[in-house]
C-alpha cells in the first residue's frame, strides 16, 4: 500500500508543479497574484514558470527512469523552493495566510512525499 501512495503523491506533486510553471508562462500576472506577491509581467515571472515547469518534468522523469530513491532525494532538495517562497512572500508584503497556507504547506507535503519515497 505504501508504494502506490508514494508514487501517487509524487506524481500529483510533479504534475502540480508542471501546471504552476505552465500557468506562469501563460498567465504571469494572475500567477504572481496567486503566488502571494502581485507583480507586473516581466522576465522574472517567465523564469519562475520555466523553473517550475522543468522541475515538474524532472520529477516525473526521475520516477519513470531512475526510481524512488533518486525521486526521494529530488523531492527533499526541491522542498527548499516552497520554503524559500514562504520567506519571499512574508518579506515582500504578502499575507501570512498565503505564506503558510500555500507555500509552507506545500513544503510539508513535498517533505512527506520524500519520506514516503525513501520508505519504499
Amino acid at each position: 500500500m505504501l508504494t502506490p501512495t508514494a508514487y501517487g503523491l509524487a506524481i500529483v506533486l510533479d504534475l502540480l508543479v508542471l501546471f504552476i510553471g505552465a500557468r506562469f508562462l501563460l498567465q504571469p500576472e494572475a500567477s504572481a497574484t496567486g503566488y502571494g506577491v502581485p507583480a507586473k509581467p516581466n522576465a522574472y515571472l517567465t523564469i519562475k514558470g520555466l523553473r517550475d515547469f522543468s522541475y515538474g518534468i524532472l520529477g516525473l522523469a526521475l520516477l519513470a527512469f531512475a526510481g524512488t530513491y533518486a525521486a526521494a532525494w529530488f523531492m527533499l532538495v526541491v522542498a527548499l523552493n516552497p520554503l524559500g517562497d514562504t520567506l519571499i512572500v512574508l518579506r515582500n508584503g504578502g499575507t501570512k495566510a498565503v505564506a503558510f497556507g500555500i507555500h509552507f504547506a506545500t513544503a510539508v507535503v513535498v517533505l512527506i512525499s520524500a519520506a514516503l519515497l525513501f520508505a519504499v
